[in-house]
């Protein structure tokens, strides 16, 4: 059976935003593995209030459906709760033996690995994938220090939409239009999601 190496890119994507676009783009366009698995997360394990699940695996797929090599799994949400990257890990490789798993990590997290449950064992199974951001770097990855990525969180563009959603300032409109896929802002709109009154 032929090896694929993939990378696990998981995240809460309360919204998903360029940052995170820009993020699988790079791991694919370096050659650092060969497909990407973008997994939100069913239930925070730090009990973080999330935009309901499906919403959030919709504007992911709507994120991402434009990049090749890239699938959106919604497995987290048939796992035990809370979310654990372990259990994910676990249940993509029983699922595909034939996957070599890489966690692809921002280098602004590495401070926080320790808190991870079983972070040895997730280590061992899918090798993190270290991605300059800012915040923090790791000297041992390729492109350490350089601001390869946009500083750009989900906690940023939620206050962005509630501040839109305040006041409808066009400024507003447009500076969210800089920090989230095009696609994804319809969505929220549509959905009436994070404050934004319903269209």
């Amino acid at each position: 059976m032929a090896r694929s190496s993939v990378g696990l890119f998981g995240g809460s994507f309360n919204p998903p935003h360029l940052g995170h676009v820009l993020s699988i783009a790079y791991v694919l366009s370096a050659e650092l593995v060969e497909r990407v698995v973008a997994v939100p997360v069913f239930e925070h394990a730090l009990g973080k209030n999330l935009a309901p699940f499906p919403e959030r695996v919709a504007m992911a797929r709507l994120a991402f459906e434009w990049l090749p090599r890239v699938e959106v799994s919604d497995i987290e949400q048939r796992l035990g709760t809370p979310s654990r990257t372990l259990s994910t890990v676990r249940a993509l490789s029983a699922l595909h033996p034939d996957w070599d798993l890489r966690l692809i990590v921002g280098s602004d997290i590495l401070g926080e690995l320790h808190q991870w449950h079983a972070f040895p064992e997730i280590e061992r199974r899918a090798p993190p994938l270290v991605l300059p951001r800012p915040g923090g770097t790791d000297p041992d990855q390729p492109g350490a220090g350089a601001r390869l990525l946009p500083d750009i969180s989900s906690t940023q563009v939620r206050a962005r939409l509630a501040a839109w959603a305040a006041n409808s300032a066009p400024e507003a409109a447009a500076e969210i239009a800089q920090l989230i896929p095009r696609s994804v802002l319809a969505f929220i709109r549509a959905q009436g999601l994070y404050g934004v009154p319903a269209q």
